[in-house]
C-alpha cells in the first residue's frame, strides 16, 4: 500500500475488535499478513491489517484499545503507510505482556493457567505486528483480559551458530512467532491469580535462551550430544516458518538415542521437551503398547498421535509441537517378518507407526524420540531420512563428563556442608572409568549410606545416634569403600576376573618372562598412541603350565584400560555353540563401547571344543572368532586383544594364526639357573636347601612350567624340613621336568 490519507472509524464487528488488527475495506490492494504504519501528531503506530465488506473505501477502523492507545479520533484522517518487517532481526523472541480483567472491579478467586493462555496467544495473535506500549482485549476461558505489552526481545539467530549470546537485544516493534515466548505478569493493582511457568520471566526455559543450564536440570556429561541434537534437529523449529518454507527445509520429526543402560537417555529425552516449550511429552515404555485384543496395539499408536493431528487440522503451520517418547522402542518395533511363529502384531505395529510419522497424511507438528540399547534389532524403514533419521549414540561419560555429573549429585551435600573437604570430586572421575550417569549416581547414594551407617547404634534395636548425627559428614573413605565393595561398572574392568590368575604374582625367572611383558607393554602403546592401528591383537603360545594366562592378565592389569574383560572357557561350560558365540560376542561389543579396551580371549583352543581324538572342534565359534579378531572397532574407540593357546599348530591349521597382528612365544624352566632363580624369588626354600637343588639340577636337562613348578614346591612344602628338598627333586622327576639321569642321595 502506497502512502494514503484514511479516515479512521469504529470496528464494524465486536469478533474483529478482538483481533487486535486494523480493517480495511476488502476492496483495498494490499498483500495477506501485511502491516501498516499510521502517523499521528509525530508518533508511528505499526497494525497488522484485515479486510471486511462494512468498511467503506478511504476508511480505517480501529477497536476501542487501539483508539486510545494511538489517540486516534474518530473521522479524523491519517496517513497510512506499508510496513515491512526483516524477518531475520525482526521477530520476537520473548514477549512481557501486563494482565488485568478488561473490568477493573471484577474479581475471580479462580487461578488461570498462564501456559494454556501462552498457547492460545500464540494460536490467536500469530504472525501480527506488536509494539511495546500496546494496549489490546484478548478472551480467554469466555472472559476479557485487557493486556499491554511491556517488553519485546529480539530473536537472535546467533545461538544457532553456537555463538554465545550474552543478553537479548531489545525492540520497540516485533513480529509474533509460533515459536515465541510469551511470559504474563499481572498487574500490580489486579486481583487476577496466575499459575504455571509463563507467569514469570525467571521460570521459562526456552530454546534460544541464553542462560540455559544443563546442570540445573541435572544432565552431566552430554553436552556435544545437545548441541548435536540441536544442529540437526531443532534449528529449523527457531527461524520464522515463512523462512523454513522458502528453504523447502522439512522438520526433523525423529530422533532415536541409543547406548548403553544408565547413561541418561530417557532424562535427555525428557529435557528436550522442557527445552522446547513444547507440549508436555507424552511418554510410553514400548511394551505398554501391546495388546492382546486384536487391533487394539495399532489403535493405542493412533491414540498417541491423535492431539497433534486434531491441531494441525485446526491450526496447520500454527500449531505447536508434540513430543512422543518411546522407551524401549525395540520391543515394539522389531525388524518386520523376523519372529516366527508370532500373530504378525509387532508388524502391524511397526507399520502404523511408519504412517503416522511419515504416511500419506504426514504431521509436521511432531517430534518422535525413540530410545534403545538395542538398534540392531529395530526395522530399517523407521531409521530411514524422514522418520527417525536423527540417530544419536549417548556413550559412557568422558572424565570431563563424569566431573559434570558428580557435581550434579553431591551439590546439596556442598551446600548444607555434608561433604568433607578432603573428597577431590576430579580424583573420583578419574577412579571411575566406564561408570555410566546411573553408576555414578549409586555411587554418592552407597558413600552416603555408609556414611550414615557410622551413626547407628549396635544394640538389640536399631537406632540412629542422635549425639554424633549432628556431625555427620559424608568422607573420601567412604567413596572409596563404596568403589571397592558396592558399586561396579557394567561396561568396566572387573578386578577379580584377572586377580585369580595373578594371586601369586608374576615370576621372572628368565629373561623371557621381561622380553614378553616388554613385548606386550609395547602392544599397549601401540593401541594407546597409534591412529592408524586402532586393532592390536597378540597370541601368547607356549606349552601348558608356562604362565601364558597369568602374563596376560599383567599385561592388561598395567594396560590400566578403563575396559578389561577376559574371555575364558571356564564361564561357558554347559554352553551351546550358538550361546558361546552369543557369549564371546557380547564381550567384544560392550568392548567397542569404551574408548580403551582389551579382550584376554584365554585358551582358545578350549573354546573352539577341540580334542585331537577324531579330531573335533566347532566351526560356529572358530567362523565367530576369526570375525571377530579381524573387525575393527569402531571410529574413535581403540582395542587390543590378548589370546593364549597350547595348540599353535592347530590353530594354524584353522587359518587363525593370521587373525592376530604377532606372536609371541611363551617358554618354560630350561636351565638349572632359571630354576634357582625362580625358586629363590618364590622364596619357598632356605638359601642352604636352593644350594642343594642347584647342585642336583647341574648339568641336567629342565623342561617344566612355572604353574607345574608352583604346584611341586607347595606339595614338597607340606614334609618335614629335613625331606623337603629330596622330596622337591624327586617330584621334578617324576613329573618329567628332569631328565633321565638320577639324583645322589642327599
Amino acid at each position: 500500500m502506497a502512502a494514503r490519507i484514511l479516515k479512521a472509524v469504529k470496528c464494524p464487528t465486536e469478533a474483529l475488535s478482538l483481533t487486535n488488527c486494523a480493517v480495511v475495506s476488502d476492496k483495498e490492494q494490499h498483500e495477506p499478513c501485511s502491516h501498516v504504519t499510521v502517523y499521528n501528531e509525530g508518533r508511528e503506530f505499526v497494525f497488522t491489517l484485515k479486510t471486511h465488506p462494512e468498511v467503506n473505501v478511504g476508511c480505517i477502523a480501529f477497536s476501542l484499545p487501539q483508539r486510545k492507545w494511538g489517540g486516534l479520533v474518530l473521522g479524523y484522517d491519517f496517513k497510512v503507510t506499508t510496513y515491512k518487517f526483516d524477518k531475520s532481526r525482526d521477530c520476537i523472541s520473548n514477549m512481557t505482556v501486563e494482565i488485568d480483567f478488561l473490568q477493573k472491579k471484577y474479581v475471580d478467586s479462580n487461578a488461570y493457567d498462564s501456559d494454556k493462555m501462552a498457547s492460545e496467544f500464540l494460536q490467536e495473535f500469530n504472525n501480527q505486528a506488536f509494539t511495546v506500549g500496546q494496549q489490546l482485549v484478548f478472551s480467554f476461558s469466555d472472559k476479557l483480559f485487557n493486556l499491554v505489552i511491556k517488553d519485546i526481545e529480539a530473536m537472535d539467530a546467533r545461538i544457532l551458530k553456537g555463538g554465545n549470546v550474552s543478553e537479548a537485544s531489545k525492540m520497540k516493534v516485533g513480529l509474533l512467532l509460533p515459536n515465541s515466548q510469551v511470559i504474563f505478569e499481572k498487574s500490580e493493582v489486579s486481583a487476577i491469580v496466575l499459575i504455571g511457568k509463563s507467569k514469570t520471566r525467571d521460570a521459562r526455559q526456552s530454546i534460544i535462551s541464553p542462560d540455559w543450564n544443563f546442570e540445573k536440570m541435572g544432565i552431566g556429561g552430554l553436552d556435544r550430544e545437545f548441541s548435536d541434537i540441536f544442529r540437526r534437529a531443532f534449528a529449523s523449529r527457531v527461524f520464522p516458518p515463512d523462512i523454513v518454507e522458502q528453504m523447502g527445509c522439512k522438520h526433523v520429526k525423529g530422533i532415536l538415542l541409543f547406548g548403553p543402560p544408565g547413561c541418561g537417555k530417557t532424562l535427555m529425552a525428557r529435557q528436550i521437551g522442557k527445552m522446547l516449550k513444547a507440549r508436555e511429552p507424552k511418554i510410553v515404555n514400548g511394551p505398554e503398547i501391546l495388546n492382546k485384543y486384536v487391533g487394539e496395539s495399532e489403535a493405542n499408536i493412533r491414540k498417541l498421535f491423535a492431539d497433534a493431528e486434531d491441531e494441525q487440522k485446526r491450526l496447520g503451520a500454527n500449531s505447536g509441537l508434540h513430543i512422543i517418547i518411546f522407551d524401549e522402542i525395540d520391543a515394539i518395533c522389531k525388524q518386520r517378518g523376523s519372529m516366527a511363529g508370532s500373530t504378525g502384531v509387532h508388524d502391524t505395529v511397526v507399520n502404523q507407526l511408519l504412517s503416522k510419522i511419515d504416511g500419506v497424511e504426514q504431521l509436521n507438528n511432531i517430534l518422535v524420540i525413540g530410545m534403545t540399547n538395542r538398534p540392531d534389532l529395530i526395522d530399517e524403514a523407521l531409521l530411514r531420512p524422514g522418520r527417525l533419521e536423527v540417530k544419536m549414540e549417548i556413550g559412557l561419560p568422558d572424565e570431563k563428563g563424569r566431573i559434570q555429573i558428580l557435581n550434579i549429585h553431591t551439590a546439596k551435600m556442598r551446600q548444607y556442608d555434608l561433604m568433607a573437604t578432603d573428597i577431590d570430586i576430579t580424583e573420583l572421575a578419574v577412579e571411575t572409568k566406564n561408570y555410566s550417569g546411573a553408576e555414578l549416581e549409586g555411587l554418592v547414594r552407597a558413600a552416603q549410606s555408609t556414611a550414615m551407617n557410622r551413626h547407628i547404634k549396635a544394640s538389640s534395636t536399631v537406632e540412629v545416634d542422635i549425639q554424633t548425627a549432628e556431625n555427620l559428614q559424608v568422607c573420601r573413605l567412604d567413596f572409596m569403600a563404596s568403589l571397592n565393595n558396592d558399586i561396579k561398572p557394567a561396561f568396566g574392568t572387573n578386578q577379580e576376573d584377572y586377580a585369580s590368575y595373578i594371586m601369586n604374582g608374576i615370576i621372572r625367572w628368565g629373561d623371557s618372562v621381561s622380553a614378553v611383558l616388554g613385548d606386550g607393554e609395547l602392544r599397549v602403546q601401540q593401541t594407546q598412541k597409534s591412529d592408524r592401528t586402532p586393532l592390536v591383537s597378540v597370541l601368547l603360545e607356549g606349552p601348558p603350565g608356562s604362565g601364558k594366562t597369568a602374563l596376560a592378565a599383567k599385561i592388561s592389569e598395567d594396560s590400566q584400560f578403563p575396559f578389561i574383560k577376559i574371555c575364558s572357557p571356564d564361564k561357558m561350560i554347559g554352553h551351546s555353540e550358538i550361546a558361546k558365540c552369543q557369549a564371546i560376542k557380547k564381550i567384544f561389543e560392550d568392548a567397542y563401547k569404551s574408548q580403551l579396551s582389551c579382550v584376554v580371549v584365554d585358551d582358545i583352543e578350549r573354546l573352539l571344543d577341540f580334542v585331537p581324538i577324531g579330531p573335533r572342534f566347532s566351526n560356529l565359534v572358530l567362523q565367530a572368532l576369526l570375525v571377530l579378531l579381524k573387525k575393527p572397532p569402531p571410529k574413535g574407540r581403540k582395542l587390543l586383544i590378548i589370546g593364549t593357546t597350547s595348540c599353535k599348530d592347530v590353530l594354524q591349521e584353522m587359518g587363525m594364526l593370521d587373525a592376530f597382528s604377532t606372536t609371541i612365544h611363551i617358554p618354560n624352566i630350561s636351565r638349572g639357573e632359571q630354576l634357582v632363580e625362580a625358586l629363590e624369588l618364590l622364596g619357598s626354600f632356605q638359601e642352604k636347601e636352593r644350594a642343594a637343588i642347584a647342585q642336583a639340577v647341574k648339568d641336567k636337562t629342565l623342561w617344566i612350567g612355572i604353574k607345574k613348578l608352583l604346584m611341586l614346591i607347595e606339595m614338597a612344602a607340606q614334609m618335614d624340613q629335613d625331606y623337603r628338598v629330596s622330596k622337591f627333586l624327586s617330584l621334578l622327576e617324576d613329573e618329567g621336568g628332569l631328565g633321565s639321569n638320577k639324583f645322589a642321595a642327599i
